[in-house]
Parts: C-alpha cells; sequence; structure tokens
C-alpha cells in the first residue's frame, strides 16, 4: 500500500461511474475532485434476438465494461450474462439481468471464465464493448470455436482540456493522489498534463493505476509514485489509499 497524507483526489474515470467514486473517496474523509478524461455516448439500443434467423442460441452475453448495459433491454434478461468485474456484474444485476456472473478481473479472466463456462457448441455469444475494444477477447474466443456476435455498445471522446477544478488543484499543490481506470484515460491525462505544462507540479502527487497497463500509460510525468492495484477493480484501488 501506498503511504502518503489525505488531502484531495483526483477521479479521472467517466461519467456516471465518476460520481460513484467521489462518493465512496470522500466518506473515506478525502476531498474528491472529479475531472473525466472521456466522455461516453451510449449507442441505441441493441436489436438482438435470443434465437437468430439461423437457429443458433444465444447462450451467453459478454460484458466488458458496464458501460454497456444500457443497450441491452429487457427482452435479453433471461440471457446468462458474465461480466468482466464485480462492479460491472452488480450494475446488470441491479439493470435487471437474472443471472450474473463475475469474472473478477479483465478481458483475459472473463475470456477463461467463458471457457470454462461454455462450451462452443451450445449455442453463440454476444459481446457488448465500447467501439475500437473487445477484438482481442473476440478473437481468442473464435479461435476457441465461439461463435461471437459483437457489438458497439457505447463510444468514447477524449476530453480536450483539463477541467478547470482539476486545473485549480494541481496548480495549487493540493492533490495527493491521482485515481486511474484505464490505461485509455491515463493516456489522455498524460498528454493534456504535457500539453498544459503540468508535470513538475505532480511531484508531490501519487498516481494509482488499476492495472499494469495503466501503470505503463501513466509513466514519463514525474509522479511521486505510482502504485498498480492487487486486482484491478475499485475496491482493490481505493485500498491504495492512506
Amino acid at each position: 500500500m501506498c503511504d502518503g497524507r489525505r488531502g484531495t483526489i483526483l477521479i479521472t474515470r467517466p461519467e456516471p461511474a465518476a460520481a460513484e467514486t467521489a462518493a465512496r473517496v470522500e466518506a473515506m474523509g478525502f476531498h474528491p475532485v472529479v475531472a473525466p478524461m472521456m466522455t461516453i455516448r451510449t449507442m441505441a439500443p441493441l436489436d438482438i434476438k435470443p434465437t437468430s434467423r439461423s437457429g443458433a442460441n444465444l447462450i451467453g452475453i459478454l460484458v466488458t465494461s458496464g458501460n454497456a448495459l444500457p443497450v441491452l433491454g429487457p427482452d435479453l434478461h433471461d440471457i446468462p450474462l458474465f461480466a468482466v468485474g464485480r462492479a460491472t456484474a452488480q450494475r446488470a444485476t441491479q439493470a435487471g439481468f437474472r443471472t450474473v456472473t463475475s469474472a473478477d478481473g479483465d478481458a483475459t479472466a472473463l475470456g477463461k471464465l467463458i471457457a470454462e463456462r461454455v462450451r462452443p457448441t451450445q449455442g453463440r455469444l454476444l459481446l457488448a464493448s465500447g467501439r475500437g475494444q473487445g477484438m482481442a477477447l473476440a478473437a481468442t474466443l473464435r479461435t476457441g470455436g465461439f461463435r461471437i456476435t459483437r457489438r458497439v455498445a457505447y463510444t468514447t471522446e477524449p476530453t480536450q482540456i483539463l477541467p478547470d477544478a482539476a486545473l485549480r488543484a494541481v496548480r495549487a499543490g493540493s492533490l495527493t493522489h491521482a485515481l486511474f481506470f484505464s490505461a485509455e484515460t491515463a493516456r489522455v491525462f498524460h498528454r493534456l498534463a504535457r500539453h498544459q505544462e503540468l508535470g513538475p507540479l505532480l511531484a508531490g502527487c501519487d498516481a494509482l493505476a488499476i492495472s499494469q497497463r495503466t501503470e505503463v500509460a501513466l509513466r514519463g510525468l514525474p509522479w511521486r509514485r505510482i502504485c498498480v492495484a492487487a486486482a484491478p477493480d475499485q475496491d482493490s484501488l481505493l485500498a491504495l489509499l492512506p
């Protein structure tokens, strides 16, 4: 666990998840500053039927992010859903899915879970993910003989400038920790911090990364230290706070 002082915590994940994280950070006694590095644009509900014209039954839904859930309508709630982690699994249950299983990890863990729980001959799988995401998972499963229908559930747009609240906190030197929930948001922050010449002001701040890939994306800025969560989930990331 990283040690350090309590203070101001920068939260870089997109809304609406950022607000939930901010509430938890505040309950821990810190001052949260929400600065989403991405904006989520949800696509229209998917027109996916449990049984295709070819007669292949839909036997499972794969979700690599809770951001994909809004496009999955009630007609799909009886189909078993496999979520990348516990937070996404909880959101799926709250959305109305009746059978939800968490991989408790990343996309690689989700692929292993499918290989353990599902036989390729049983039917087809729906993978709902963000634009430009999920291809590696789909390719791995197809190599294993699975029939995968991949659909774009949402798009992400990178933030073009750091929000004023984040700029004030960085320039005031009050930030003690910055939370990064993905390599993508870490890359956006890295680019904006470089562009706005904020690097030297981060020397007193710890960067907390949800995964090793995220940690790699944060290198190059003069953080006090970069810490990686023991598991790729919010609970493990917040456990790094002192």
